[in-house]
């Protein structure tokens, strides 16, 4: 007997069996909205499940409805249960998927969402039938039946015709433990990358309004020591401080700028422009930069970039701001950023401060616009900083750095995560890897 045999998905092992939706499942089908929309929704009640709630990492309830009793008992064709398989079928969001784990009591859904329920349902099918449906097993038969770009989405038919790779029940109880080992990981390390950035945030408000002491220890606040503050245009501050502007820190020779008009489409072997949607978490992302001709670059010398200038997005998500790193050394801008080569104190230190409440508002109150909103480079020079000696800066810039560095490496972890993930699912939803499992630990029943 052969070990494997050849599917639509590749090779899969000869113990395993190729089976449409419509085969496995008993019910498949989606909700409605209710009768006056969201007008009818609730603080409280029955949990009503809409696409956004759906995302293939699990259900998101940041934001979830509820609809009351009487409402849910006349939409009692499209309750769902534990271990319901929810698959989003319109919209944006088409094929995110996951499934419904116990403890949430009665749940809805709307039309956007579509539960598939298995016989005799569990968690360890639920979970591989979800993860089969987010991986590009799912997701290429989704897209598929979606070419053309018209977007309207899945019916009933077309989700019944899709074939699933189904091993047998150990295997795929084994298949959805390794999946859920990896997510809980994955889960954990979210929750340590929110709790740094807790942490983060009020560490800065205390680094930039309080400041540190010569050992490096924050100041006790105003109300504990108010002889060791005065009073400023940005309110209280250290007495060692001062108040400059943005403009203040720059040499007049190397100016604040934006950036280049028209860079262009693309020029390959050109000169790398970083556009506002490559400012992301501080940093550059170069993974899709536009590449400009020398000859354009040479007409907007004012606008390159050199290793460490702060970069100040200036339209469109105004705000953001990341360092130059030397990769990007003989880079340019486009001119929807700003270039701010700070020669006058630590960059480190003003780009946290421009964190800060003050900061913020100066730029929220003099950024214009409706459709794209911006704020001109006079306004920029404006902005006001609230300024220590360079020693207490460069303090602060150090314990920024390890805050900073604490939060990079947990998202350095995800990141491997998710591509760990995304690797096991490639390898063990057709079997090129296969697992073993103790069979006496299983519970659930072949279908």
């Amino acid at each position: 007997m052969s070990e494997q045999f050849n599917t639509v998905f590749g090779p899969v092992p000869h113990d395993w069996d190729v089976k449409t939706i419509g085969e496995l499942a008993i019910h498949i089908g989606s909700g409605i909205t209710p009768t006056g929309g969201s007008d009818v929704y609730t603080t409280s009640g029955v949990t009503f499940i809409r696409s956004q709630n759906v995302t293939n990492d699990g259900l998101l309830l940041d934001d979830v409805a509820f609809i009351d009793k009487k409402m849910h008992d006349r939409m009692k064709g499209s309750e769902v249960f534990a271990f319901d398989v929810l698959l989003n079928i319109t919209g944006a969001s088409i094929g995110r998927c996951c499934y419904l784990p116990l403890g949430h009591g009665s749940v809805n859904v709307n039309q956007h969402v579509c539960a598939i329920r298995l016989p005799s349902a569990n968690e360890s099918d639920a979970k591989y039938l979800a993860s089969v449906l987010a991986s590009p097993i799912g997701q290429n038969q989704i897209f598929r039946l979606n070419a053309g770009g018209n977007r309207e989405g899945l019916n009933y038919q077309q989700l019944r015709v899709f074939r699933i790779p189904w091993p047998p029940r150990e295997g795929r109880a084994g298949i959805a433990r390794i999946l859920t080992t990896v997510d809980n990981l994955i889960e954990k390390t979210e929750a340590l990358i929110a709790k740094y950035q807790a942490i983060k945030q009020g560490m800065m408000h205390d680094l930039f309004t309080r400041g540190v002491d010569s050992r490096g220890h924050l100041r006790p606040p105003y109300e504990q020591a108010p002889e060791l503050y005065k009073q400023s245009e940005l309110g209280w501050i250290p007495k060692e401080w001062e108040v400059r502007l943005m403009n203040d820190l720059v040499s007049p020779t190397r100016p604040i700028a934006y950036g280049i008009l028209m860079p262009g489409y693309g020029h390959p072997g050109g000169v790398p422009v970083i556009k506002v949607k490559d400012i992301c978490q501080g940093g550059i992302d170069e993974s899709d930069l536009l590449l400009t001709t020398p000859e354009i670059d040479r007409q907007y010398r004012r606008s390159r970039v050199a290793t460490g200038d702060l970069l100040f997005t200036i339209r469109g998500t105004v705000g953001r701001t990341a360092f130059v790193p030397e990769s990007l050394s003989k880079a340019n801008i486009t001119q929807d950023t700003a270039r701010i080569g700070i020669v006058s104190g630590d960059a480190r230190f003003v780009r946290g401060y421009l964190d800060m409440p003050v900061p913020k508002r100066f730029i929220v109150c003099n950024t214009l616009g409706v459709a794209v909103q911006g704020i001109n480079l006079g306004e920029v020079r404006r902005i006001p900083i609230a300024f220590p000696p360079i020693t207490e800066q460069r303090k602060i810039g150090d314990i920024w750095d390890g805050i900073e560095a604490e939060v990079d490496c947990e998202r350095l972890s995800l990141n491997k995560l998710k591509t760990v993930k995304m690797g096991l699912m490639n390898d063990l939803l057709i079997g090129k890897v296969r697992v073993k499992v103790d069979e006496d630990k299983e519970n659930t029943t072949d279908v």
